[in-house]
């Protein structure tokens, strides 16, 4: 006995009295052949199930000695106190000392609970060797070999379960496909495989089982052709007629699409292969198909709530709006379906109908599931749009956030509101307490220092940019705001081109940036750069603040006929902007 368990055993003498010990060794001398002195156990979720019996194993009959007491009494208490390597080992001694396959399977659970895997294997082995036609002792044997990647240790244990199976073979593979998804190197999985199913080339899970990895693997033709035999062997059976099409569906979609209905006419009763030829259609766009296909499993299955809301939904795609909302009130009276989501798309086939009234109450209603944060941001932007702004702005302080980034999005969205409301005051002062909570966010930093400038807060806008700057480097736009606010206000020229210069290095096809190097160019009396500049800069975003620069420097330039043009052009497709309207009555003077 190892010198921890020797400690452990004195634990367990402290816990009981000479007399009680002397008791029970006592009353317990033979343990008979058919008491087990195993724990009750429970499901290990990694033993595969091949469905072969095995007949009960010979039990050993032999005297229950202190030792053998001992390393029981230690297993257990070890497990009860958390320590289920100590456990795992006490077990694997009393099965090496006992003979029984019971307290060898026992053990081997243990190990493999505690992740003491070659513990595991030694137990397994030890239990093998006891009760030689005992399925599970090679079913968990093989999944031990296989989730380690030892598959040509698991190979024996793999073609002795498919001996035994019989007519479960296909099982096997399948649930061999399963264990195979943990091995890493996929590409030695699938050679392993196609060498065992190379002998059993009648089993269509075989084939398929390869198929699949060689799926995985990208290796197209493998798979297509090892799928075609599955077909062949099993033509009734959905998942490789399923997984062809699959494998044709990046290839050729029509293929793919006329493969599962070839199929489906064979077979029209196979749901499984429905759905996702339903699911097919829907993808690739085929919306009256696919809901006629999802009508079929609705009719099959008349209590899926989900093919029931994939045929609302489609009808809202469809744009038959009735139908649609009778569909979607359908499956709201069923309730098996999460109420929220339901009440998200009324209130989005609402809008999609101009009824923006019913479309607020229905994104109201959404108080459960995925969509309650979206709800809340379309209710908010409705209510605004209906020149409701304190109701707007109720919904977004109530909305409830799972993440910072949507509490960020809250307050941009109120700020935005407030800004177009003309409310600049009270945007600044939303965006300060943004800052507050959120001092380094570069979206807040940003909209915060605009806004100073459009208060003429010039040295908090400058301030606000620089941090912008500090936190975000990268961040052209910053650069590009900070230096065209001073070319704006003709001061500190050079500095602003600096600044503008390296915003058109960080994003050289930005409009935006474009326009300010060429007001730069404007400023520093250079009329043909910046001309040049300004034309790309129109050609990229025909922008009526870029027109009017772009029509200032040519009328500078003596060409006056075609900046008027220019900008009464402009001025057409955007009648109520004051830049060019001002700009224009300047120049016609």
């Amino acid at each position: 006995m190892s010198v921890r368990i020797k400690l452990i055993v004195a634990m367990t003498y402290s816990k009981f009295s000479i007399f009680a010990t002397f008791c029970l060794l006592s009353a317990c001398s033979h343990l008979p052949k058919q008491v087990a002195i195993e724990s009750p156990t429970r499901a290990n979720p990694t033993e595969t199930q091949a469905n072969v019996e095995a007949p009960a194993p010979n039990l050993p009959n032999q005297p229950l000695s202190a030792l053998m007491l001992y390393q029981f009494l230690l297993g257990d208490i070890a497990l009860q106190r958390g320590m289920p390597e100590l456990g795992a080992q006490a077990y694997l001694e009393l099965a090496q000392s006992s003979r029984d396959p019971r307290v060898a399977r026992r053990a081997a659970q243990i190990s493999i609970e505690a992740h003491t895997y070659d513990r595991a294997l030694d137990a397994l082995k030890l239990w093998q060797e006891l009760e030689p036609l005992a399925p599970q002792a090679t079913q968990m044997q093989m999944t031990l070999l296989l989730s380690s990647g030892r598959l040509a240790e698991a190979t024996p244990q793999l073609q002795a379960l498919l001996n035994k199976a019989g007519t479960n073979q296909g099982m096997v593979f399948i649930q061999t496909h399963a264990l195979l998804q943990r091995v890493q190197n996929k590409r030695a999985a699938l050679v392993w495989l196609q060498g065992i199913s190379a002998e059993f080339p009648t089993v269509a899970e075989g084939h398929w089982a390869v198929a699949q990895l060689a799926a995985v693997l990208e290796e197209s033709e493998l798979a297509l052709q090892e799928v075609a035999i599955a077909i062949h062997l099993r033509p009734d059976w959905d998942q490789p007629a399923v997984l062809e099409a699959q494998l044709w569906m990046s290839r050729d979609a029509a293929k793919a699409l006329a493969l599962l209905k070839k199929y489906l006419e064979a077979h029209p009763e196979n749901y499984d292969a429905r759905l996702y030829y339903a699911r097919a259609l829907l993808e690739q766009k085929f919306y009256v198909p696919s809901r006629e296909q999802f009508q079929l499993l609705i009719i099959a299955n008349p209590a899926s709530t989900e093919v029931a809301f994939a045929i609302a939904l489609l009808s809202l795609q469809l744009g038959d709006l009735d139908r649609a909302e009778k569909e979607l009130r359908q499956a709201l009276v069923a309730g098996n379906k999460d109420s929220g989501t339901v009440h998200y798309y009324l209130a989005q086939l609402h809008e999609a109908r101009k009824d923006e009234a019913a479309a607020i109450a229905e994104y109201h209603a959404v108080s459960t599931g995925e969509y309650v944060f979206a709800a809340r941001l379309r209710e908010a932007q409705l209510l605004y749009k209906a020149g409701q702004l304190p109701a707007a702005q109720a919904v977004l302080h109530d909305a409830p956030t799972t993440q910072p980034q949507q509490g960020i999005n809250l307050l941009l969205i109120e700020a935005q509101m407030l800004r177009e409301s003309q409310q600049h005051d009270a945007s600044f002062a939303v965006l300060t307490r943004g800052l507050e909570k959120f001092p380094k966010q570069p979206q807040i930093l940003f909209e915060a220092a605009m806004t100073a400038d459009k208060l003429g807060k010039l040295a908090l806008f400058e301030q606000l940019m620089r941090k912008l700057i500090a936190v975000a480097p990268d961040a052209a736009q910053a650069y590009n705001a900070l230096g065209y606010s001073f070319l704006e206000r003709n001061v500190r020229i050079a500095e602003g081109m600096k600044l503008v210069e390296k915003a058109y290095k960080l994003a050289p096809n930005d409009a935006a940036i474009i326009d300010s190097i060429g007001w730069g160019h404007f400023r520093l009396g250079d009329l043909t750069k910046s001309t040049e500049f300004l034309r790309r800069a129109f050609a990229l975003n025909p922008d009526p603040e870029i027109a009017a620069h772009l029509g200032e420097v040519l009328w500078k330039s003596g060409k006056q006929e075609e900046a008027i043009t220019l900008l009464q052009d402009s001025l057409k497709n955007n009648p109520d902007n004051k830049i060019l309207s001002t700009l224009l009555k300047k120049l016609s003077r």
